[in-house]
């Protein structure tokens, strides 16, 4: 059963050989396989890979699994891993795994490989559903998951193990054998070219590089008042950095970045939640540095992200609330479009157990105005 080679297009699934040593060493010694695949030995050396190609993968083909390597199909050189594993018969369910080499990343390898693995697994051994499960923070292996046809399905809490021995949550994705196999749209789409600008503020998903300046702003009392959700600790921000794309991908949040357009300089904050798909609302938030008020730049960010909500996103109706003494918060949404809806008594809480009113503000697509 070892010798089972599988044809996927652009990649080949074929058994691990000796000459594989060095490139399978190579790769799995890079710090982002490390950090996804936290069971690999680290430092990772010839001898493990010796290891694997000898002795973990033959044992993942007697455990009823698979175990491949990923190579081009001209020159047969390594580009990565894939297999089949946790087989449940009675369920008639697997799960299915890969890696990339950091030669071949970017390249559409994972897509192809993880697509040869479903079909193989659907084909020959009669399975039925197929998961794929990611680290909640692994967004390049969430798209990959997409594409290969796996619609997301939730989180399994605690399901995984970090180097450490720390339990994490892990994201799983579901393909089902009567599945069509194709790409499953994203939660909330990219933005066209990566970000979008008005030419006066520009407006781009949030990053760890961005964590220091999230961090600071959210420090600033003016926006500390404002902010209803956790208070902002540096491991706080650099845990909803990271999840920026895996929540951007499952249609729950749009976290971006307000930048000066003229210059690139950080000025601020704005998300977009998306609380009610079913109603097709959602709801904007944002702050700015002092030294950047009063020049427009909340406006344009609040213009541009409810712009592509509704134009783009297939959102009805985009929400912002403020609170009664914040006229300059509705200035704003007045200037980006947004018309006064409703006065809620006691809609949000307050410090020591008491009661915000909020006054609600609404764009709606122009097709249902």
């Amino acid at each position: 059963m070892n010798e089972t080679i599988v044809d996927g297009g652009a990649v080949r699934l074929r058994p691990w050989a000796e000459r594989d040593v060095e490139e399978v060493s190579r790769a799995c010694g890079d710090p982002e396989i490390a950090r996804y695949l936290p069971l690999l030995p680290s430092p990772y050396t010839a001898g493990d890979a010796r290891w694997w190609i000898t002795t973990g993968a033959p044992a993942a083909w007697q455990a009823d699994g698979a175990a491949w390597a990923v190579v081009d199909p001209a020159t047969d050189r390594v580009l990565g891993g894939a297999g089949m594993s946790h087989v449940v018969a009675g369920r008639g369910q697997a799960e299915v795994g890969y890696w990339v080499a950091p030669w071949a990343r970017r390249q559409g390898v994972a897509t192809a490989a993880a697509r040869a693995v479903a079909g193989w697994a659907f084909r020959e051994r009669g399975l039925v559903r197929l998961e794929l499960l990611t680290a909640a923070t692994n967004e390049a292996s969430q798209r990959v998951a997409l594409a290969a046809g796996f619609t997301r399905e939730g989180v399994r809490r605690g399901a995984g193990t970090d180097r450490f021995g720390e339990r994490v949550d892990l994201t799983a994705f579901v393909r089902l054998a009567a599945d069509s196999g194709d790409r499953v749209a994203p939660g909330l789409p990219d933005f066209p070219g990566g970000q979008l600008t008005d030419g006066n503020a520009t407006i781009r998903p949030i990053t760890v590089a961005d964590a220091d300046d999230l961090l600071a702003l959210h420090a600033l009392p003016e926006v500390a008042k404002t902010n209803l959700g956790p208070r902002g600790t540096a491991e706080f921000m650099r845990l909803r950095c990271e999840s920026t794309g895996a929540d951007w991908l499952a249609g729950a949040r749009a976290n971006c970045v307000i930048l000066d357009a003229a210059t690139g300089a950080f000025a601020g904050d704005i998300g977009l939640f998306y609380q009610e798909p079913f109603t097709r609302q959602a709801l904007i938030g944002y702050g700015l540095r002092p030294e950047f008020r009063g020049r427009g730049l909340a406006t344009s960010a609040a213009r541009l992200i409810s712009d592509w909500a509704l134009e783009h996103a297939g959102v009805i109706r985009v929400c912002a609330g403020t609170f009664p003494y914040n006229e300059a918060s509705r200035a704003v949404l007045r200037r980006a479009g947004f018309e006064q809806e409703a006065y809620m008594k006691a809609k949000l809480p307050g410090p020591d157990g008491t009661r915000i009113d909020d006054i609600q503000f609404v764009r709606i697509a122009e097709r249902f105005r």
